[in-house]
């Protein structure tokens, strides 16, 4: 392939950036020369399921991919809060109230629709040029713009306490890591994201998408 896209399904604990970079080296290895490659939009280390990989010319349409809504399934933590709103940050025990499943849809019914959201500082966006994160990491004090987003549709698929199973379709520039939270208030336990599956971006699926294994990459 030297131009158009490719469906990956990324695995866990792998930044998207590491994504891109193996999946470069693989296809230029194959055509015996450096082909551009490009994610249309990130996922974090902890999360998994589907990217868009832009290749070749079509990098310079990466941009139209990541306003495309999506869709993911993911474990919320009920108890429990974490630093970063994943499992890689501090848990911390919050709660030990335990919500009837009747009161966890009422709550997840105020969520849908258009919502205000204030994405986590431990995210991508730029602050004055800079990445959230890394100021964060730095100590600095970072100040997250609150902004509007859509979700048009949140399902309970399994609620076990403390783990409560989702499946969100939303728009893009929707944090889960931050509507987990965001429940976790809403119901007065705390909570956070503890596992996080992409399954589709507009029509694409991740069911159709290629694991890094497919493509000849173990590391």
């Amino acid at each position: 392939m030297q131009n158009g896209i490719i469906l990956i399904d990324k695995p866990a604990n792998m930044t998207s950036f590491g994504v891109v970079a193996r999946v470069r080296r693989v296809l230029s290895r194959e055509q015996g020369k450096k082909v551009k490659v490009g994610h249309t939009g990130t996922l974090d280390p902890f999360a998994t399921g589907l990217m868009i990989l832009a290749i070749g010319s079509e990098c310079k349409n990466a941009g139209s991919y990541s306003k495309l809504d999506k869709a993911y399934e993911a474990i919320i933590r009920l108890g429990q809060t974490s630093t970063t709103g994943d499992p890689e940050g501090e848990i911390v025990d919050f709660s030990d109230l335990v919500p009837s499943i009747d009161e966890v849809n009422r709550v997840i019914s105020k969520f849908i629709g258009e919502i205000d959201q204030t994405p986590p500082i431990y995210s991508a966006i730029k602050i004055d040029g800079q990445r959230a994160y890394k100021m964060a990491r730095a100590g600095k004090t970072v100040e997250m713009p609150v902004r509007k987003v859509k979700i048009y549709k949140l399902e309970v698929i399994n609620y076990k306490y403390p783990e409560l199973k989702i499946i969100a379709n939303v728009s893009s520039g929707t944090y889960i890591r931050t509507l987990a939270e965001d429940i976790g208030k809403a119901l007065t336990t705390g909570a956070y994201c503890s596992q996080l599956r992409r399954i589709s971006i507009a029509n694409w699926d991740v069911k159709d998408a290629k694991k890094l294994e497919d493509l000849g990459i173990i590391d």
